[in-house]
């Protein structure tokens, strides 16, 4: 196993190559939460910090856990090719559609239909290990252009708002996730 403080070449690379990455926050106390993760969601803004854009789902628990403690892992492993897992441990601040932020980060990706969040993360760790244990998978293809993305055109802006009110306002912990300024 090793361990920096930051990203180099290599693992940059890396993580530009994976279809799938893993995001896993907890607050004090309650349900840890992890995430799968794919499209074209993240970028890398330099050595030390990354951004990802969230999109709609049928929970919100990443947002309301960066409420209560500003801690986040992502996981990447290696289906396809040599064997690796890599952690990024960090802080990370979060952007809604009406923060001052939003526009300038999401310039930095496709446009995507139900873009929720756009999630700031300060790397402090770095871990890479061997991920021997993972299995070899071929990707064929993402849900993404034909189950989800479609899913949330067809709502439209006003649609995907009501949608993020009925599923998205509150964490399975019934913490707020402050999707709305109102609901703060």
């Amino acid at each position: 196993m090793a361990t920096a403080h930051k990203l180099n070449t290599t693992l940059k690379n890396f993580i530009q190559q994976q279809h799938l990455f893993f995001v896993a926050t907890a607050a004090p106390d309650g349900r840890v939460n992890l995430s799968p993760k794919g499209c074209d969601s993240l970028h890398i803004l330099d050595d030390n910090r990354v951004i990802w854009l969230n999109l709609s789902g049928s929970g919100n628990e990443t947002a309301a856990h960066l409420r209560e403690a500003n801690r986040m892992t992502l996981m990447f492993c290696a289906f396809e090719g040599d064997a690796r897992i890599l952690r990024l441990y960090g802080t990370a601040d979060v952007y809604h559609p009406r923060d001052e932020k939003w526009d300038e980060y999401l310039e930095l990706f496709p446009q995507m239909a139900g873009s929720r969040q756009i999630f700031d993360m300060n790397i402090d760790l770095v871990q890479s290990s061997c991920g021997t244990g993972v299995p070899i998978m071929e990707f064929k293809q993402t849900r993404a252009e034909t189950e989800m993305l479609p899913f949330y055109e067809d709502m439209g802006t006003d649609g995907v708002k009501d949608y993020w009110k009925r599923k998205n306002t509150l964490s399975i912990d019934n913490r707020p996730t402050g999707i709305f300024a109102e609901y703060e």
